[in-house]
């Protein structure tokens, strides 16, 4: 993201007196740019500019001093103000929110009593104004606001009246990161004439500061830096506040103002786009040596944290003989606390550099550190800009810190020259579809920067981009500019035709009948993070040998708590529904379809291709055998009512039943007949739970309902129950034959009830399935309707009844034709159980 203050984005291209940010905005879109926001001020009704008459320190019963003030705002009479701040004096003049001023949250300001007073408005912090973070100091003016009439607008003085337009910037275009880059976009936008603000006088010294470039582990072949420039600023009051103008900038592109020295090379970074340092010369040895770090090495940088580097890492050292030797920073990151500029600092040794966009982006990535710079060096730093902005930094010290320059200059220069390429013109009317003249292709490429050899009408030329686009490397990112800059909007529409024969595949097509069945049977679809950490094993009761406990740990998580990839999508899911439960839907059912990740002994460490050229076969091969097994699976969660209460009824709770009727539907919904058997599988509870297998056989997943302790764990309502399933595995079963309809038979059902007593193991589903096959081929379905459990039966047993329907295909069944199943029926589950008919 870059904010752009309006009157900041003036002083580089010629902005129209009228334009507003909107119009800025759409100028900027019309070359790619995309809006992010206007940002406008937080601020409104009566800030005005004021000066402390009196201060009267009022000790409190609670411990705390209060100031009794007396503030002139331009008015006939002084205004009373009660304010627990400190660090302001008589005489100082500081901004006055009077009654009726609105500050940023909103926080409406009134005349009201506190501490015994009637505070007639307030004096504000920086922080109060939105323009900073520090609250608990006055904002106090500077002497160059002591000319402001007592009672004018605060708001022009800070720039909070501003408008402030923030676009989006794509990882190729990191030049417009930056002031000059956004200038320069307006300006093809508009037309409108642009000034670099790089275009400086660089003095011709003495080479200074000693400098020294030693990688020798290259990345690709490609040095860590190619360039380093330093220059010597003595005498300077590096601590001290920078000017007004630079601090209301910095606050309008988010950065918050710190001291002269790190605001200088901050302001410069956002108006040119070179990341810059500052050291402190005096905790520097010379030479500085920029090299790769040994594996092992330290260094904690000035966010105070202690980062282990390895051999891949690239740093900035101090003389490698001096007795003290040290790291001075990660290159292109972050810089050492031990060098850092400090209060007592005078003495200033600013660094401009270029570094390879892949080293940094490595960097930071592994260390997950992204800085202002580090995002600038990895899309891409203008690599002929340091020396110009090293200058400008040492011009804004000596003129604003007092300071003076060395003559001496170091330029370290190792830069490879810039490679031009051919590009053949009529290339660019074929790819975009409109007819463009070589000289309107000319023009855009030498407007963008670029150098163009040949004439108009050569069909081949020979191009060179300008520094500052490393993103333009072929002929078709300079046909991407010209339908740039010659607008999008001139391209016509055309949607291509789609290819004939080509559709969902199989299993898509399994995948979205699953999804489309379990919604149709009420439950919602959700998708949640695959990312789950070791309390959530705990939490399921996964015992400590489980093999879901044995999960894909993440190099770089996105959360320090959740760093691993999920083995079940029940452990990302259940959280989805606590949510939801805790925010008022109590009765809730999802599901979700999505990958989990079973890591074998197998699994290797994923080589690195080469950036130069397209992978081999053997690399690829190497690349996916270092994949985790992801099988999709799919996985739902209901809990509270199946059917909601109505008038005159109490309403049906979901029950184990409904966790595995839904994966059934699932299985019915491919055409597959799942079957299911009672389980004792973690998180369900073990009397409620079955296993859900294919017709082999095949175990695919789980349901019922959930553990009372997974339960409380999770913070589930209870009774909340639970199904997953393999997906990969069955949709895998779905047949290839096709589907043929069964026979309709026109003859009447013969019906009739059976109730068998077995022993209480047994399960039904056992039992139903041996009625089906002792009854033979008219039997057309058997349901269980009732089980009873009481002592004319025995304590451990159980009657399970049975409803069974007949029907032949070709005749009406006789009274003989249903007694001979129905026996059938009655022998097969007294084989196969013991089972005996209920008298």
């Amino acid at each position: 993201m870059t904010r752009i203050p309006l009157t900041w984005l003036g002083e580089y291209v010629e902005v129209a007196p009228d334009a507003t940010a909107e119009d800025i905005a759409n100028s900027l879109v019309s070359v790619g740019l995309e809006e992010e926001a206007i940002h406008r001020a937080a601020l409104t009704g009566p800030i005005v500019v004021g000066e402390v008459l009196s201060i009267e320190p009022e000790p409190q019963k609670n411990g705390k001093t209060i100031n009794w003030c007396s503030v002139d705002v331009g008015e006939d009479q002084p205004r009373g103000i009660v304010c627990g701040a400190h660090n302001f004096a008589v005489g100082d003049r500081v901004v006055v929110a009077l009654p009726g001023a609105v500050l940023p949250g909103p926080f409406p300001i009134s005349a009201r009593k506190t501490y015994g007073h009637i505070s007639d408005g307030m004096i504000c912090s920086v922080r109060e104004l939105g323009i900073g973070d520090d609250h608990e100091g006055i904002l106090v003016l500077d002497p160059e606001y002591a000319s402001s009439p007592l009672g004018s607008d605060a708001l022009p003085l800070l720039g909070l009246n501003e408008e402030v337009v923030e676009v989006n910037v794509t990882p190729d275009r990191g030049y417009a990161l930056s002031m000059r880059g956004i200038a320069r976009e307006y300006a093809h936008a508009t037309g409108a004439k642009f000034t670099d603000p790089a275009q400086l006088s660089l003095p011709a010294g003495p080479t200074g500061f000693g400098v020294e470039i030693k990688d020798e582990r290259p990345i690709n072949g490609v040095a860590g830096c190619d360039r380093f420039v330093a220059r010597i600023v003595r005498g300077v009051a590096a601590a001290q506040p920078s000017p007004a103008f630079m601090q209301r900038r910095l606050n309008q592109a988010g950065m918050r103002p710190i001291s002269l020295a790190v605001d200088v090379t901050n302001y410069v970074m956002l108006e040119l786009g070179q990341p810059l340092h500052a050291y402190d010369l005096h905790q520097v040895a010379e030479p500085i040596v920029v090299r790769r770090a040994r594996a092992g090495e330290k260094l904690t940088t000035i966010d105070a944290a202690q980062r282990t580097l390895t051999d891949e890492d690239l740093v900035i050292t101090d003389s490698p003989d001096s007795p003290g030797s040290r790291l001075l920073g990660l290159a292109g990151v972050m810089g050492g606390m031990d060098s850092e500029v400090t209060d007592a600092t005078t003495d200033i040794l600013v660094e401009g550099a270029h570094f390879d966009p892949i080293s940094v982006a490595r960097t930071s990535r592994r260390f997950r550190l992204t800085s202002e710079a580090s995002k600038r060096f990895e899309r891409g730093v203008d690599h002929n800009l340091a020396p110009y902005a090293v200058q400008r930094v040492v011009d804004l010290l000596v003129e604003y810190g007092g300071g003076s320059a060395d003559d001496a200059v170091t330029d370290v220069d190792e830069r490879p020259t810039t490679q031009s390429f051919e590009f053949e013109v009529g290339f660019t009317s074929r790819l975009v579809g409109l007819d463009y003249s070589p000289a309107e292709i000319r023009a855009v490429l030498e407007e963008i920067g670029a150098v163009v050899q040949g004439a108009n009408d050569d069909p081949i030329w020979r191009v060179t981009p300008p520094s500052w686009r490393p993103d333009l490397i072929s002929q078709v990112d300079l046909v991407e500019e010209v339908a740039r800059l010659r607008g999008y909007d001139a391209i016509p529409s055309q949607l291509p035709a789609a290819a004939a024969g080509r559709g969902l595949t199989s299993s898509q097509r399994s995948r979205r009948s699953i999804s489309r069945t379990l919604a149709e049977a009420g439950l919602t679809e959700v998708l949640s993070y695959p990312f789950v950490g070791e309390p959530v094993f705990d939490a399921l009761q996964y015992a400590d040998d489980d093999e879901r406990r044995r999960a894909l740990r993440i190099l770089n998580p996105l959360r320090d708590e959740a760093p691993f990839m999920r083995t079940s999508v029940l452990a990302t899911l259940l959280p989805v529904l606590r949510r939801n439960v805790g925010r008022g839907l109590t009765d809730a059912a999802v599901f979700e379809v999505g990958m989990v990740t079973h890591p074998t002994d197998a699994i290797t460490a994923a080589p690195i291709p080469p950036l130069a050229e397209y992978p081999g076969p053997q690399t690829i091969a190497a690349i996916e055998r270092a994949l985790p097994h992801q099988p999709l699976a799919v996985g739902g969660a209901l809990a509270g009512h199946r059917r909601l209460p109505v008038p005159g009824e109490s309403g049906a709770p979901v029950t184990w039943q409904d966790a595995i009727e839904c994966a059934l539907r699932a299985g019915r919904a491919l055409g597959i007949e799942l079957t299911v058997t009672a389980a004792d599988v973690a998180p369900w509870h073990p009397g409620r739970c079955a296993a859900v297998a294919l017709p082999t056989g095949e175990v695919i997943g789980y349901a019922g309902e959930l553990h009372p302790k997974a339960i409380t764990a999770l913070e589930l309502p209870a009774r909340t129950v639970a199904f997953e399933l393999n997906l990969e595995a069955l949709t895998g079963a779905v047949s290839t034959d096709p589907v043929r309809a069964a026979q309709v038979s026109t003859y009447p059902a013969g019906k009739e009830d059976l109730a068998l007593v077995v022993d209480e193991s047994v399960p039904a589903a056992d039992v139903q399935a041996a009625i089906l096959d002792g009854a033979g081929p008219l039997v057309e379905d058997v349901r269980l309707f009732d089980v009873y459990r009481g002592p004319q039966i025995g304590s451990d047993k159980k009657s399970l009844a049975f409803a069974l329907r007949y029907r032949a295909p070709d005749r009406t069944l006789t009274a003989e034709d249903l007694e001979q199943s129905r026996q059938g029926a009655i022998s097969a589950a007294a084989a196969a159980f013991g089972a005996e008919l209920r008298s």
